[in-house]
């Protein structure tokens, strides 16, 4: 068996470079995440084991915004340590002026789930949560996509 070792990175592509490399640079450092490299075509954050990563859509997509039906990306998911992180990013989303889905608050997913909910400026879907413990993976809980959990 291989053991994966959590995500290394997720590269979202963007229609608006700008504003969404002004947006991340902004969250991320907020986060913990330090921008690495900051280039006229990429923008990469790294912290947390992980890394976020951005760059400019081929030009025929410019202008489209995206849509979290479609096929491909839904959101991306970014572990908090505490309820309080997580009230702290919807803060700083509120001075970001950010378009938040989803103010902090619990959710069904797992015990003690919470999280707050946002758009990017082209409106893909990001979310910071925390879950205490072993979340859906202690021994009493079974996941359920449709997020109700049986005991």
């Amino acid at each position: 068996m291989i053991n994966v070792n959590g995500m290394a990175h997720v590269i979202l592509t963007v229609s608006q470079f700008d504003k969404a490399k002004a947006f991340y640079s902004r969250l991320m450092p907020a986060l913990g995440m330090e921008n690495v490299f900051d280039g006229s075509n990429m923008c990469y954050f790294v912290g947390g084991r992980t890394a976020v990563g951005i760059q400019p859509c081929d030009p025929v997509f410019a202008g489209e915004r995206f849509v979290q039906g479609r096929v491909g990306l839904h959101h991306i998911c970014l572990r908090a340590r505490s309820r309080e992180d997580v009230d702290r990013v919807g803060g700083l989303l509120e001075e970001m002026g950010a378009h938040i889905v989803k103010s902090p608050q619990e959710g069904t997913w797992a015990p003690g789930y919470y999280y707050v909910l946002f758009e990017d400026p082209d409106g893909i879907r990001v979310e910071v949560n925390f879950v205490p413990g072993q979340g859906v993976l202690a021994e009493d809980q079974s996941f359920n996509p449709s997020g109700d959990y049986k005991k």
